[in-house]
């Protein structure tokens, strides 16, 4: 077991000298570097009046990794029949059957029934009960005490989904855009909104967009991850796309992303300052609702491109062209950090399980995996 800590960090932010810092907190200065250095760990008392000078929680300022895995290894497998276009970089899930280690490619669309607490009966549309509905419920609404909803679009969050089982909390994932999940985290209709907005101006992911939306300390910012956002073609590159300015090229067709989302705008964005009119743009109008969507448009022939996640190229073993890195938090209103199922949720974004798994699927970086930013 260490303690990970964002001591340094959160002092630096705050002005404060490690000499002033342990006058405020009573110890030395050399016991403040040895805790930013992770080789002294404060008793309760010590983090306590830590987080109260920093005006943070101890769980912004420290956190427990126990789990250490053992280093990576190559091994082989099996892979099943009819699996074998299976392209390298691919996820792989394994099962021993017998003295064999069988391989298969996962679905990244499962064709099965969705799991369902209840079913629709009256969609109530009209009038005030406009956004309410009438449901007929398939289990016991105290079932559902250890649910947190997360609106985005990040497939990688389906990888935290699966750590947080493990701690008896179950996410309720909605595919929204990064604006519209924004919107959905102010109206109080969600716990958790992922996005990742740049701001063209200053080149600064997220935050930009976050103050405009919400006043001041009501909401928390939480790193996910840094991922690859790029232009994702087929296996091969058959059309020899390159750069934006070839989505303008005859004969080549683009599948485009909703208003709001990420890459749509950062799409826009290039193309005004390449002067290229979107009309010009054969596809552009054509509209896939996520980064997985998109890419899946592409390995069906329906578009030659699409600007998506490096990750989302590599489920379907698609080749990838880099345009830039870019970070995905979480924000989440402040009230809500002391809730069961974030903190959990936060302690799993500081885990190596978690973060491996993460950085294994490709594009991800999990640097900043449960920083609070803001």
């Amino acid at each position: 077991m260490r303690v990970q800590n964002n001591l340094a960090d959160l002092r630096q932010k705050r002005g404060l000298a490690a000499a002033e810092l342990a006058s405020r907190i009573g110890v030395t200065r050399q016991t403040v570097y040895a805790m930013e250095a992770g080789s002294y760990v404060p008793n309760t008392l010590v983090a306590l009046k830590t987080a109260q000078v920093l005006g943070v929680q101890v769980e912004d300022l420290f956190r427990i990794e126990d789990d250490v895995l053992p280093a990576r290894y190559t091994g082989n497998v099996e892979i099943l029949p009819g699996e074998q276009d299976a392209q390298p970089g691919q996820p792989i899930q394994l099962c021993r059957v017998g003295r064999r280690l069988v391989a298969t490619c996962p679905e990244p669309l499962t064709w099965s029934m969705p799991a369902a607490d209840a079913v629709l009966v009256n969609a109530g549309r009209s009038g005030k009960r406009k956004g309410k509905a009438t449901v007929q419920l398939l289990q016991d609404e105290k079932e559902l005490g250890k649910r947190l909803m997360v609106a985005g679009c990040d497939p990688g969050i389906s990888v935290l989904s699966r750590h947080l089982q493990r701690a008896g909390i179950e996410l309720v994932v909605v595919s929204r855009n990064s604006s519209q999940a924004l919107d959905l985290l102010k109206q109080g209709l969600v716990h958790i909104a992922g996005t990742h907005l740049r701001d063209n101006a200053t080149g600064e992911s997220n935050l930009p967009a976050v103050r405009q939306r919400f006043a001041n300390h009501t909401v928390a910012v939480i790193g996910f991850a840094l991922w690859e956002e790029g232009i994702v073609v087929g296996r091969g590159n058959p059309k020899g796309i390159r750069v934006i300015a070839d989505f303008a090229r005859k004969g080549i067709t683009i599948v485009n992303r909703e208003s709001g989302a990420g890459c749509r705008l950062m799409l826009d964005s290039r193309l005004e300052q390449l002067g290229i009119a979107a009309a010009s743009v054969k596809g552009y109008r054509q509209i896939a609702l996520g980064h997985l969507p998109a890419a899946w448009h592409v390995l069906t022939g329906k578009a030659d491109c699409c600007i998506a996640t490096k990750a989302a190229a590599r489920v379907f073993g698609l080749d990838f062209i880099p345009l830039l890195s870019e970070r995905y938090d979480l924000v989440i209103r402040r009230p809500d950090l002391s809730l069961a199922g974030v903190q959990a949720l936060l302690d799993t974004l500081g885990r190596a399980a978690f973060r491996r798994e993460l950085e294994g699927l490709g594009g991800y970086d999990t640097r900043t995996a449960g920083d609070r930013l803001a």
